[in-house]
């Protein structure tokens, strides 16, 4: 009897830490790519070909007469903020990826750093982004914020970031950012 009453107690707690969730351990990352950032694009209705019976169309913007003028003056263009592609409505990402724990490769644009220590930074998906050339798409840029920040070896070195990806906007003097990311941890990555 007593053994009877050993045994259900001993599978009851076995059953305990098998159900309880506490018990287990957490989920790996989503291995995400870049290419996973950007939803699906919408099916655009081809064009008539010119011998459907349909009016060609002209260029957007142009009737046939001279081009508008230009509304930069020589030598000032670089003066003026660069606007990102699509920047005058809300960054396009994927919804579902909102709260998702992943790992996503990159390079890192510091923007707030104490001598080598990064806390801030724009994770983005090739070398010079934002700084040598224009800004990605704000759905390629994912701006990641790191508590105890992480040192780096070099400015152009390729790193792993896991964390909490959130489908919310960042506005940084650099770029706009259609992600934020809680990193749990920064690492470098292997070319």
């Amino acid at each position: 009897m007593k053994e009877t009453k050993m045994h259900k107690a001993s599978l009851a707690l076995a059953f305990a830490l098998v159900i309880s969730p506490g018990a287990q351990a957490a989920d790996p990352p989503i291995d995400l790519k870049w290419a996973q950032l950007m939803p699906p694009l919408e099916a655009k209705p081809k064009p008539k070909t010119f011998f459907s019976g349909a009016a060609p169309t002209t260029m957007a913007g142009h009737d046939g007469g001279p081009p508008p003028p230009s509304t930069y003056q020589e030598g000032k263009f670089m003066s003026i903020k660069r606007r990102q592609p699509g920047s005058d409505q809300p960054p396009r990402v994927v919804a579902d990826l909102n709260g998702k724990r992943v790992k996503l490769g990159g390079y890192v644009v510091p923007l707030d750093f104490e001598a080598t220590t990064i806390k801030e930074f724009l994770l983005v998906p090739f070398v010079g982004a934002c700084i040598h050339v224009p800004p990605p798409p704000a759905n390629q840029i994912v701006y990641v914020k790191s508590d105890n920040g992480f040192q780096i070896t070099g400015q152009f070195d390729p790193v792993w970031v896991t964390g909490t990806l959130k489908t919310e906007t960042a506005f940084t003097g650099l770029a706009d950012a259609g992600y934020s990311l809680d990193a749990e941890s920064v690492e470098a990555r292997p070319e």
